[in-house]
């Protein structure tokens, strides 16, 4: 089965067509005989099908609309970078639980950006802002850009955008291991997933590559109450553990409160990950447990 995204839809602002690259991509969506359907904003799309929320849900991660980023404010992104790269937004991932449920609703649909020039001289606005200090940005923090970087070619550009920055830098190389959830047995299950992740990294790193390159982030499970009632109305036999009463109640960075596991329970998946982050990547860079 090939795991190639490629959408049964595309929706595109006519404003794109002013972007060589808008104009590529409508061009070779055409050629491949998928449906074209002009919109007046890439925020605002309808004639998604589908007679439920699961339903529709399915059909907003087969559909692909490309627009022109318009706004010239990049979100924070802590603790992880100074700032969001906004390259992409959504995926095409089915992931029953997904913690963007709160920001993109029952509907996300995946949107790519083809005023890309702009959105780096935005970023490179904000690394001479900072100077002399060192500015970091997240290219996936609201977004998987690898499923679409073959229509796109953003990351690579973005990439060799960095490096041509040299007080700016991508996310680092390394792995996020999220969302962690408490269950019977989850010690011993993380632990196996910690181990084979560092089994492969050996297995496939290039030559002369350490892991003091690494970083390790780890999430643990939360959620909101809107995050909740659109996972349960689009997975309605969803077993996630989401009741409330069992976590303490936080608010976070972007004004909303989420629940989170008891600080006991965060006390102890804190120093496990530790733990086994020295045990099997003694070299790496832990950036964070939240």
């Amino acid at each position: 089965m090939s795991l190639e995204f490629i959408p049964t839809r595309v929706f595109y602002e006519p404003g794109a067509l002013d972007y060589p690259l808008g104009k590529t991509l409508v061009e070779r969506f055409k050629y491949m005989g998928i449906t074209m359907s002009p919109t007046t904003s890439h925020n605002r799309i309808t004639g998604i099908p589908g007679n439920t929320a699961a339903a529709q849900y399915r059909e907003a991660k087969r559909t692909l609309v490309i627009g022109v980023r318009r706004s010239k404010t990049f979100q924070s992104c802590k603790p992880s970078a100074h700032y969001q790269l906004p390259l992409v937004t959504s995926c095409p991932g089915m992931c029953e639980y997904c913690y963007l449920a709160t920001t993109l609703g029952k509907k996300p649909y995946v949107r790519i950006y083809v005023n890309l020039d702009e959105i780096l001289g935005i970023a490179s606005n904000l690394i001479k802002e900072r100077l002399p200090e060192m500015t970091q940005f997240e290219g996936a923090a609201t977004s998987d850009p690898i499923p679409v970087e073959r229509y796109t070619g953003a990351l690579k550009q973005t990439i060799e955008f960095f490096g041509r920055e040299p007080n700016g830098r991508f996310h680092p190389l390394g792995f996020i291991i999220a969302p962690i959830f408490r269950f019977e047995g989850w010690q011993e299950a993380y632990r196996q997933l910690m181990e084979r992740s560092a089994e492969e990294l050996v297995k496939r790193a290039p030559s002369g590559w350490s892991s003091e390159q690494l970083t390790l982030e780890f999430i643990s499970h939360r959620f909101t109450s809107k995050a909740k009632a659109t996972i349960l109305e689009v997975f309605p036999n969803s077993s996630l553990p989401m009741v409330e009463d069992e976590r303490k109640f936080k608010y976070g960075q972007f004004g909303y409160g989420k629940y989170i596991y008891q600080p006991e329970e965060m006390q102890e998946m804190k120093e496990f990950f530790q733990d086994q982050a020295k045990r099997y990547f003694p070299l790496a860079q832990v950036e964070y447990f939240i």
